[in-house]
């Protein structure tokens, strides 16, 4: 699968931009936007949900190893021993399938299982040569998760954090004093799309085995869809809300925006933002001024084909 991730037609809004300076690292937010609301009731330390590869439930292969040991936590720990270019496909019943980049380090990635209960079936391609890919390995196993959420609650190959990653610390001094889940969601939705810039040079040059590296968008302040979705996505879920990191289509341009959930909405879906009356677009790319003015607020432009 290829993510030729918000290389968009050249027709661009009016970049919504402010220049606020904010050094990461020991990253500091001014007081206006962190400032404690009294009466908060909300605990906001963040919490990082880390995968285990515990080896109760393996599969063992010629080059991989497949640990299946959480499945009902929502994820499926694979690791590849062997050499050449690796794909693995992860499918669901008879959808189309999830198509990864597996490297050869040896070391277990973590892949979310987001499409719920049901039989998925794994398999590990070899590269032959160009597009042509050989069968190494595979297996297959059924899956009855704890909740619908707990996919989109821990970090994978696609959200890649753990403890020490400075976006989960930085998460909770964005929503200290937050008074509930959508005050969290809007203060994080309001720094990523007013300090991080689009980066058109980027966009035309990104690989089809992208991935995002979170401390780098929060660093540089730069980054394409996929960069801002995943940074988003990351610092909402350490914050115990559920959120889903999609990738489809924006009219012809494939692209990468979040849905998150709340008690009080439920999955707020169609890529929208909580303005503080209204829920409107909450796609973080365009509402930073990067995208083309007929899809503003528009859901209905969007097509989303897999979630993470």
């Amino acid at each position: 699968m290829k993510r030729n991730l918000c290389i968009v037609r050249l027709i661009f809004v009016t970049i919504l931009f402010f220049a606020f300076s904010c050094t990461v690292g020991c990253t500091k937010v001014k007081e206006a936007e962190v400032a404690d609301n009294e009466g908060a009731s909300r605990d906001t330390k963040s919490v990082v949900l880390v995968p285990r590869a515990d080896g109760t439930q393996i599969f063992e292969g010629t080059a991989s190893l497949i640990d299946a040991s959480h499945l009902e936590d929502g994820y499926v720990m694979v690791k590849y021993t062997g050499d050449g270019r690796i794909k693995m496909q992860l499918s669901h019943n008879d959808q189309e399938p999830y198509t990864y980049d597996l490297p050869t380090s040896g070391v277990f990635q973590t892949f979310p299982l987001s499409c719920g209960d049901g039989y998925y079936t794994l398999n590990i391609y070899r590269q032959i040569s160009g597009d042509q890919y050989a069968f190494v390995d595979g297996t297959s196993f059924n899956v009855s998760l704890k909740n619908e959420f707990t996919p989109f609650l821990h970090p994978n190959q696609y959200v890649d954090y753990t403890e020490k990653t400075e976006a989960v610390a930085f998460s909770e001094k964005l929503a200290k004093g937050a008074s509930d889940d959508l005050d969290v969601v809007k203060r994080i939705y309001d720094y990523v799309v007013n300090h991080v810039v689009y980066d058109t040079k980027k966009a035309e040059n990104v690989s089809s085995s992208y991935l995002p590296d979170l401390d780098d968008t929060l660093k540089t302040k730069k980054g394409i869809c996929f960069d801002y979705a995943a940074l988003m996505t990351a610092m909402l879920r350490v914050q115990r809300i559920p959120t889903q990191l999609v990738i489809g289509y924006a009219g012809k341009d494939y692209h990468a925006w979040i849905s998150v959930y709340t008690e009080e909405t439920g999955w707020i879906n169609g890529i929208i933002q909580f303005d503080g009356k209204d829920w409107v677009l909450m796609d973080p790319t365009f509402a930073a001024g990067h995208g083309l003015a007929e899809y503003i607020g528009d859901g209905s432009n969007y097509n989303a084909m897999f979630y993470y």
